[in-house]
């Protein structure tokens, strides 16, 4: 059953096994004010159990950069707008991965990771990723990087 983020009231609804379900919860509510400022769009999270080929597309991008997390996948969430497809994986150890893939030829296509406030740097980022930091009034302060998209999915 999908949960509709709520921006304005935070809920850890979904990731409450996290070690820092509160953060994670406010990144994902972070998430839901961009969407629904930029867009209108309501931003809408499924267990991983509903739509396993989010997950699936995901880590096939991933792949391209020989990245495969070991964390559990709590939520997905897959939508698009103004032509570009988006997919986000909350992560219960309090990492999100986002993919923004433009549909049309020769768009913007990148994969972001967002850091809860309160996790370490995951291993798999060691050396090879440096993470900007950005404060919000509902995550805490979120540490952030990317890498852009090169083949086709």
């Amino acid at each position: 059953m999908g949960y509709k983020v709520d921006f304005k009231k935070v809920s850890t609804i979904g990731l409450e096994t996290s070690p820092v379900a509160e953060t994670l919860a406010g990144l994902r509510a972070n998430e839901a004010r961009y969407y629904w400022n930029k867009y209108k769009h309501e931003f809408i999270t499924v267990p991983v159990s509903e739509e396993p080929e989010t997950l699936a597309w995901i880590e096939k991008i991933l792949a391209e950069r020989e990245m495969k997390f070991p964390y559990k996948a709590l939520e997905v969430s897959t939508f698009e707008v103004e032509g570009i497809k988006m997919a986000y994986v909350f992560y219960e150890n309090g990492l999100v991965v986002n993919v923004m893939y433009t549909l049309e030829e020769g768009g913007k296509r990148a994969v972001g990771f967002k850091l809860s406030d309160g996790m370490d740097i995951p291993k798999e980022f060691e050396g090879k990723f440096k993470f900007a930091r950005q404060k919000s009034k509902l995550a805490g302060t979120i540490r952030g990087s990317f890498f852009v998209i090169k083949g086709e999915y």
